[in-house]
C-alpha cells in the first residue's frame, strides 16, 4: 500500500514542485522557448518593492481570518455536536456555503455590496451603501468576512467531530463536582480539542496562502494593491504579464512559507505533548 501512495505523491506532489523550481531559474513567456536565466528572476522578484507589500497583505488576511474563524468555528462546532435533531437540520443548512464555488460567492457579494445597485441601495440602508470594495481598509475587511463566511462551516465540521470524540464521562464527572457549562468548556472541551485546533489552524493558515479566485473576482487585488496577496501576484506575473520565471519564484516562496508555517504549528502540538508527558 505504501508504494502506490508514494508513487502518487511523487507524481502529483514532488514532480510539479521540482518543475516550478526549475522554471524559476528560466526565462519563459508561456509559449516560446525556455531559456536559462540563472538567478535573474530571483533577484528581480526579491528586489521588487511590491513583494513585501503582497507578503504583508497575505499575512494580514491569514492572521485576521484565523482570529475570526477559530473562535466562531469552535463555538459552532460545540453547538452542532449536540444530539438534538434541530441542530442536525441547522448543520445541513449551515454547511451550504461549502457547496458553492469561491468565484460564485465573490460575484454574489460583489453584487450585494455594490453601493449603487446592491443590497444597501435597494433597502435604503446607509451603512450598506458604503463603497465597500473601493476603499482599501473596507475591501480588506470584506475579503476577511467573505473568507470566514465560506470556510467557517468546514472548520465547524472538524470541531464537531472532535467534540463528539470527547468522553461524556468527563462532563458527567465535572457536573458532579459542580462545574458549569462555561467551566466545562474551558477546562474540558478546549484542552481536549488541542490537536483539532492545531489541525484546523494548519488548514486555515496554509490554505490562506492559496486565496486567489475569490480575491481575483471580488477585488482583483484592489483598490490599488490593498488586497494584492502573493497568490494573486503570482497569477498576474505569470498569466497577465507572461513572466513565468518570476511567477515560479513566487510559487516557490509560497511553498516554503506554507511548509515553514505547517512545521511551526506541528511543532507547537508536539511541544504540548512533551510538556504533558513531563507533567504526567
Amino acid at each position: 500500500m505504501a508504494l502506490p501512495a508514494l508513487a502518487i505523491f511523487l507524481l502529483f506532489g514532488v514532480v510539479p514542485l521540482v518543475g516550478v523550481l526549475v522554471l524559476s531559474f528560466t526565462r519563459w513567456d508561456g509559449l516560446g522557448a525556455i531559456t536559462p536565466a540563472g538567478f535573474a528572476n530571483w533577484r528581480s522578484v526579491l528586489s521588487d518593492p511590491g513583494l513585501p507589500h503582497a507578503l504583508w497583505v497575505t499575512f494580514e488576511i491569514m492572521i485576521l481570518s484565523w482570529l475570526v474563524q477559530t473562535p466562531l468555528s469552535l463555538l459552532l462546532g460545540v453547538f452542532l455536536a449536540g444530539r438534538q435533531r434541530y441542530r442536525a437540520m441547522l448543520a445541513v443548512v449551515y454547511f451550504v456555503p461549502l457547496l458553492l464555488s469561491s468565484a460564485a460567492i465573490a460575484i454574489t457579494y460583489k453584487a450585494l455590496l455594490d453601493p449603487n445597485f446592491g443590497l444597501g441601495a435597494g433597502l435604503k440602508i446607509g451603512f450598506l451603501t458604503q463603497d465597500w470594495l473601493g476603499r482599501g481598509d473596507l475591501a480588506l475587511a470584506v475579503v476577511i468576512f467573505v473568507v470566514s463566511w465560506q470556510f467557517i462551516p468546514f472548520h465547524s465540521l472538524i470541531y464537531q467531530g472532535g467534540v463528539r470524540q470527547i468522553p461524556t464521562t468527563m462532563y458527567e464527572a465535572a457536573s458532579i463536582d459542580g462545574a458549569g457549562r462555561i467551566r466545562q468548556f474551558f477546562s474540558i472541551t478546549v484542552p481536549q480539542l488541542k490537536y483539532t485546533i492545531i489541525t484546523s489552524s494548519t488548514l486555515m493558515v496554509v490554505g490562506s496562502l492559496t486565496f486567489f479566485d475569490l480575491i481575483f473576482v471580488l477585488t482583483a487585488g484592489g483598490p490599488g494593491d490593498a488586497t494584492r496577496v502573493l497568490a494573486l501576484d503570482m497569477y498576474k506575473r505569470g498569466f497577465q504579464a507572461n513572466l513565468m520565471g518570476p511567477a515560479s519564484v513566487i510559487a516557490v516562496l509560497l511553498v516554503l512559507i506554507g511548509l515553514a508555517l505547517a512545521l511551526i504549528l506541528r511543532r507547537l502540538g508536539g511541544s504540548a505533548t512533551a510538556s504533558q508527558q513531563e507533567g504526567a
